[in-house]
């Protein structure tokens, strides 16, 4: 088992910006609300604020937490259950294959730089093509291979989703260096009652509800010039 300090570094590792888990590549739809001017230079943490409520956290962060669970009682096929669940979620093509395309660069970069059987198993789960490969199903297993708890995990990636979103509002221009920062420290308590109402949520009632930002994802992915991939 983990310490609560290397628990931690790990948690800190998977979150930061520079994880080359594709995240870099990434607006989450934000572009998309940029390019239809829905979204100005204050309007990015009322925008991040709706999608961790109503998008992120019933979808993504709920299969990341049951998938966490499964991964700790050593039930594959639970796994795999949640990954192509996730996956049926997601509307959108770009969101669909940036999902996947994140959850595999994670797996190939963890399986270097962590290891184990847990992180193995599931790398070849992929490789037999038993599940996508959905970036927070992947998440969930290195987290639960490496000690990390599920509140922990869940809250973590929704931290490393909420900086990713902050990153490209700062390359679009719609927020500074400081007001990245306040941003965070203002968002502390949404991450935090998402991740709680995640990890107590059935898998069942898995799915969020953000309908405006399906619309914006799919005009995105049509869109002339794009600076991201989502």
């Amino acid at each position: 088992m983990a310490t609560d300090v290397r628990a931690l570094l790990m948690s800190l590792q998977l979150s930061d910006s520079a994880f080359p888990s594709g995240f870099y590549t990434m607006s989450h739809g934000l572009e998309g609300f940029s390019q239809a001017r829905l979204v100005d230079h204050g309007g990015v943490v009322g925008l991040l604020r709706g999608l961790l409520r109503h998008g992120v956290g019933p979808g993504d962060a709920t299969a990341l937490a049951r998938a966490h669970e499964a991964v700790v009682a050593g039930d594959w096929e639970r796994v795999h259950q949640v990954d192509h669940l996730l996956f049926a979620t997601k509307l959108n093509a770009e969101m669909r294959r940036a999902s996947v395309r994140s959850g595999h660069q994670l797996t190939d970069v963890v399986g270097v730089a962590v290891g184990g059987p847990e992180i193995a198993r599931w790398a070849q789960g992929l490789a037999a093509k038993r599940s996508p490969g959905c970036q927070p199903v992947a998440t969930a297993v290195v987290y639960a291979a490496t000690g990390v708890s599920t509140t922990a995990a869940v809250a973590s990636d929704l931290a490393a989703f909420s900086m990713s979103v902050l990153g490209a509002a700062l390359r679009l221009r719609l927020a500074d260096h400081r007001e990245v920062q306040v941003a965070l420290h203002a968002l502390a308590p949404v991450i935090e009652e998402v991740a709680d109402e995640a990890v107590g949520r059935d898998l069942g009632d898995m799915g969020g509800c953000a309908p405006m930002a399906d619309v914006m994802s799919a005009q995105h992915e049509r869109a002339e010039a794009r600076l991201f991939a989502s």
